[in-house]
């Protein structure tokens, strides 16, 4: 917290500080970017938000001159969460489109099936996902601006650790989100003391999953669960345990993080725990850069669309501000902007600040997570 206040001035940036046009060039052209985002399907949740924020900071970027004169052109694909559909969209995108670099996509099991095609072709590609496989190991071309899982994870336990829970049971979907974040919750877990007694995977197109709840309401001595996913098993794996007449601690992975999770589970949200940015409680942090920061893009964006602003619009949005300081910053050679990405340090986003480094293609610490809970249908913040 001590960073954002003593680096208030480069928080407190403007987005015409990086999009003043450049008045020495003599002709505009356009940047094309790709973007491929799950704006329908079972993940919308992200994807939604995520399309609506780069519309709304592509918009603001034009508006104010383009990138050095140059106007940025944002060819747009739905994948539906569909890592098939991934992959053939970054080929078109790639081979066609010809496009500068590619945000998105949305889920990390997207992400991990078309990051070899961006390697390989050297395409700059900056996920929204959060898989900590994606950057590790570090593949040139390909970072990301959602924090990594085993920082969410490390927030859970040490909060877990902190109100005596010992003993958990772990559910996860069945797909790379649910996978990366078990392989973490099962790592991480003897570091903070903490025994899993059950570990079960479930169908990420569930809609029902009370027997599963049933199986694990079972084990003497459960403490508390871990739900990891990013699919609308959330919402269900909450209605089926409060329908159960069950009152166990919920903790919830970072992909809760979007209000219209909560508006599905209804009063089954109450109490859930889970790590996420400060931006969704941005109006209630004290004042200062950070707030003054967060609220700068939670006031535009929900002006603009009417719902509440999500992390995962966030993550879209900082992609798209790296990306377009690092073009202005190297013009509009790949490798060199692929390298102003890579040295980028001191920026703050939505998520935190990020300090990306030849090593790190994530750029964030513990710090981009704080812990909330849910309390009246709202988040708020967790106190012990």
């Amino acid at each position: 917290m001590k960073k954002w206040i003593q680096k208030s001035t480069t928080c407190l940036w403007l987005l015409g500080v990086f999009l003043m046009f450049n008045a020495g060039v003599a002709q505009a052209s356009e940047i094309k970017i790709g973007v491929i985002l799950a704006e329908t399907g079972p993940a919308s949740f992200l994807g939604g938000p995520e399309v609506r924020s780069l519309q709304l900071l592509s918009e603001s970027i034009n508006a104010a001159g383009g990138i050095k004169g140059n106007k940025l052109v944002l060819v747009y694909k739905d994948s539906g969460a569909s890592a098939e559909k991934a992959v053939s969209f970054a080929k078109q995108l790639i081979d066609e489109e010809k496009v500068f670099a590619i945000i998105g996509p949305s889920t990390s099991g997207e992400t991990l099936k078309i990051k070899k095609l961006c390697e390989q072709s050297g395409t700059i590609l900056i996920s929204c996902a959060s898989a900590e496989v994606i950057v590790d190991p570090v593949a040139k071309y390909v970072f990301k601006t959602a924090p990594n899982d085993s920082l969410a994870v490390r927030q859970i336990f040490k909060t877990m650790h902190d109100n005596n829970i010992t003993k958990i049971a772990v559910l996860s979907g069945n797909d790379g989100f649910g996978n990366a974040g078990q392989a973490q919750l099962t790592k991480l877990a003897p570091e903070y003391g903490i025994r899993i007694l059950a570990d079960e995977v479930y169908d990420k197109d569930a809609t029902d999953l009370s027997a599963l709840v049933a199986k694990i309401k079972a084990i003497a001595d459960l403490q508390a669960v871990v739900n990891w996913s990013i699919v609308p098993a959330q919402s269900i794996i909450a209605k089926n345990i409060r329908q159960a007449g069950w009152d166990i601690p919920l903790y919830q992975s970072h992909g809760f993080a979007n209000i219209k999770y909560v508006q599905v589970a209804g009063v089954a949200a109450e109490g859930i725990i889970f790590p996420a940015s400060r931006l969704v409680i941005a109006d209630t942090l004290p004042p200062g850069a950070q707030k003054d920061f967060l609220m700068h893009y939670k006031t535009a964006y929900e002006s603009r669309f009417k719902e509440d602003v999500s992390t995962f619009g966030g993550h879209a949005y900082d992609a798209l501000t790296i990306l377009s300081k690092a073009i202005e910053k190297a013009g509009l050679d790949k490798e060199k902007v692929r390298d102003a990405i890579e040295n980028t340090r001191g920026y703050f986003g939505t998520a935190g600040e990020f300090n990306f480094s030849p090593t790190d293609h994530c750029g964030l610490d513990l710090d981009a997570f704080t812990m909330i809970t849910v309390k009246d249908g709202r988040f708020v913040a967790y106190k012990q």
